[in-house]
């Protein structure tokens, strides 16, 4: 059996993730297996959202837990890695400057992609087609910090993706334009016409908690009305009531609201009745990504 590792940076609006994987390859299977995972709740989205750029204190911030990631992967003996940064490093008017310089100082290559890069890349990680029949069609949902990635699925094809500059960060900050909501709902209710019925194969850790906060068993759908009961309840509770009643962590409990009730807007509209979390996310396409291209 041979065994590589490989690494993935995830550079979002919210946080930063690493993720290292051991790829065991025989004869016939290959196995993924998650061995790390870090994840630095930095926010690069605040600066972005609400002044146009990335402060030098976040800067900063990213450069230390970037030389952290250099060392741990060093340590788990990575062989190839890649970095990928999404919305607020798009969005940001020094980003190219912010990329240039984390280069210069830690050695780290950062690709800033696009959105429907980003879904394509998630899409990668193969546990999305595992859970489409054929007879339906799906919406795949990534919600971000800063931007909404949908893409259209039917018979297992892609058939359409699109970007939204709608995230939990960016609603937070009150920053969500008035004609993206618009276009968004639009958008939406023309894929209702002509793809009804549908579910959604939802991705991000904020869909991922809800998930968990629910009772769910593994593979087993998220309901709209238990999810429109969890995020009305949440939505009536202060910040410090839900990291007491439900346990949250400090970097969840603000934007877990703002991604249930993009889910519940998508849900209402399309009719749908079942959200599958597959949780998988951007860093684990990444790994697939590197290893298939190889």
């Amino acid at each position: 059996m041979k065994t590589e590792t490989y690494a993935a940076i995830d550079i979002g609006s919210n946080a930063i993730r690493l993720l290292i994987n051991d790829i065991d390859q025989n004869a016939s299977t290959t196995e993924f297996k998650k061995t790390a995972f870090l994840r630095v709740p930095i926010r690069l989205g605040e600066d972005v959202f609400d002044e146009g750029k990335i402060s030098e204190k976040k800067r900063q911030r990213l450069e230390d837990a970037l030389t952290g990631f250099i060392h741990i992967m060093r340590a788990y003996g990575v062989s190839k890695y890649r970095a990928c940064a999404t919305s607020a490093m798009r969005d940001a008017s020094n980003g190219a400057e912010v990329v240039s310089k984390i280069k210069e100082l830690c050695g780290i290559e950062i690709e800033i992609i696009n959105g429907r890069e980003e879904g394509d890349i998630i899409y990668e990680a193969g546990r999305l087609d595992q859970m489409m029949d054929q007879e339906r069609n799906y919406l795949y949902v990534d919600v971000g910090g800063g931007s909404t990635e949908i893409i259209l699925y039917s018979n297992h094809q892609k058939i359409m993706s699109e970007s939204f500059q709608i995230g939990t960060v960016r609603m937070l900050a009150d920053k969500v334009e008035k004609m993206e909501k618009k276009r968004f709902k639009e958008w939406l209710k023309e894929v209702y016409k002509g793809y009804y019925p549908m579910s959604i194969i939802a991705s991000g850790g904020n869909i991922n908690k809800v998930h968990k906060l629910l009772g769910k068993r593994e593979n087993e759908p998220i309901g709209y009305t238990e999810l429109k009961i969890l995020y009305q309840t949440l939505k009536e509770m202060s910040y410090e009531e839900r990291i007491l009643n439900y346990q949250l962590k400090y970097y969840r409990a603000d934007v877990i609201v703002p991604a249930l009730k993009i889910f519940s807007t998508i849900s209402k509209i399309c009719k749908i009745d079942r959200i599958y979390v597959p949780k998988v996310g951007l860093a684990d396409g990444i790994i697939h990504h590197l290893y298939y291209e190889k």
